[in-house]
């Protein structure tokens, strides 16, 4: 599996296409979850061209099947405190660790600050959900990563989280959407992970401000 830290996706240069955030709170054809909400609403701000990419893979779900967003934007301090947080988690478990070492273990799960596609709109955590709200079950709860089940292709889901998973995973490929392989809830379009996915010259989203 290529980390969100690898030297091939840091490698990759960025120009930034200077497309604005969009508001998923007036965005009526997308469900937004509130566990996550923040007081700036943060939380409920994605790039434009990914908002219209998510909406179209709605369209590809059957009837009664929606999309649930948890989380798109994150700001920088944000995503630092759930990185280091992270490495001192590690830390505690493994002492005597050397730091380079903790911080590449991290990142298996949480992307550096400095690389982090969630800080460039350009990442997406979501799940399903029934047209009334009620989440689908799909081998284990977003950010749930103390588990086998959180990787995308993991053998050990039951058949109903197999096939609700199938279906996330279709939709969100079809319109042209990355996974991150041991998160099955994140998605991203237009990072330096998408480009080395794809194969495209240079990322178009990187670190923006709300």
């Amino acid at each position: 599996m290529v980390l969100l830290s690898d030297p091939e996706v840091v490698a990759i240069p960025l120009r930034e296409s200077g497309q604005p955030l969009v508001d998923l709170r007036d965005w009526a054809p997308l469900r937004l979850d509130g566990r996550l909400a923040d007081p700036a609403g943060a939380y409920a701000h994605l790039r434009a061209e990914l908002v219209a990419r998510l909406v179209t893979a709605q369209t590809l779900l059957p009837s009664g099947v929606e999309l649930l967003v948890v989380e798109g934007y994150r700001p920088l301090r944000l995503q630092t405190s759930y990185f280091e947080e992270h490495v001192d988690l590690l830390r505690a478990r493994l002492p005597g660790t050397p730091a380079s070492t903790l911080r590449r273990m991290a990142s298996r799960y949480i992307a550096p600050p400095e690389l982090a596609p969630h800080v460039a709109g350009a990442a997406v955590d979501l799940t399903l959900s029934t047209v009334d709200g009620d989440e689908l079950w799909l081998g284990s709860a977003v950010n749930d990563t103390d588990t086998t089940a959180c990787h995308t292709d993991s053998a050990d889901l039951g058949e109903e989280a197999r096939a609700n998973r199938d279906l996330l995973v279709g939709a969100l490929r079809r319109v042209g959407l990355v996974n991150y392989p041991s998160e099955w809830w994140h998605w991203s379009y237009g990072d330096r992970y998408w480009a080395r996915a794809t194969g495209a010259e240079h990322a178009i989203y990187g670190p923006v401000e709300l």
